[in-house]
């Protein structure tokens, strides 16, 4: 059974069409990242899944029940408003304060529930949003280029952490990103947008494949050495980048 299912879907904004046309679908347990240039409709078709914008043409399947967590790109929090983590995980629905500190376990921040919000790092804050996403127990995650914003070893760390957040819950996750040398080879499934479905399939089919490359370059290949899966869960790091 799939937990989302994506059907022809388009969008249209301001007479404009976002997306046209466009097929998905994500199984429990995977983890599928799109990649498109700026404009492409990355955020529109995530929009489309969460029902944050209806559709003006095709269809869009949740599976019955489906609980979904949510990473926006960006939330402001108003620096000077005196709000702990513990708080703001407990909005807008209560969590029992055990649920909050295995959350944020989960999330690789277990010390900051007592801590200002005010008072995190970057990469802190995100990991606070992952957090939140994860108290419901969801069965899918989705995150909006969440790691906007942090440095690159920052936003390895976090795509790490998601890594592991799937193994030991066996969630799915749905993400955008726009770091194709952090996420590629960390996907099981990418799928490269550009108004409509490029190319899809695994990370080195899709880097492979000529829609992907007149994108996004061949450079961008490399990226796949960056990270390398080892399906006994160890996971061998690389240092080099890809070349441009």
């Amino acid at each position: 059974m799939t937990l989302v299912e994506v059907e022809g879907l388009s969008v249209h904004f301001g007479g404009k069409t976002a997306l046209h046309g466009v097929d998905l679908a994500v199984a429990p347990g995977e983890i599928v990242t799109i990649v498109g240039p700026n404009g492409s409709g990355k955020t529109s078709l995530l929009r489309a899944v969460i029902g944050a914008i209806q559709p003006a043409a095709g269809s869009v399947r949740l599976k019955a029940g489906l609980r979904l967590g949510y990473v926006p790109q960006r939330l402001h929090v108003d620096p000077t408003l005196p709000i702990t983590v513990g708080r703001f995980l407990a909005l807008p629905r209560p969590a029992p304060r055990g649920a909050r500190r295995a959350a944020l376990e989960q999330a690789g921040v277990p010390d900051l529930l007592d801590q200002q919000m005010s008072s995190l790092s970057g990469g802190q804050f995100q990991r606070v949003l992952l957090a939140r996403a994860l108290i419901g127990g969801p069965e899918i995650l989705l995150l909006d280029e969440a790691t906007q914003g942090l440095d690159q070893p920052g936003s390895a760390a976090f795509y790490q952490q998601i890594e592991t957040v799937r193994r030991d819950t066996g969630c799915a996750v749905l993400m955008i990103s726009h770091e194709l040398h952090v996420v590629m080879a960390a996907s099981d499934r990418v799928v490269c947008l550009n108004g409509h479905v490029c190319c899809q399939g695994s990370p080195a089919v899709v880097a492979s494949a000529p829609e992907y490359r007149a994108l996004f370059g061949t450079g961008t290949g490399g990226a796949l050495a960056l990270y390398r899966h080892d399906h006994d869960h160890d996971h061998d790091h690389a240092t080099t980048e890809a070349a441009e």
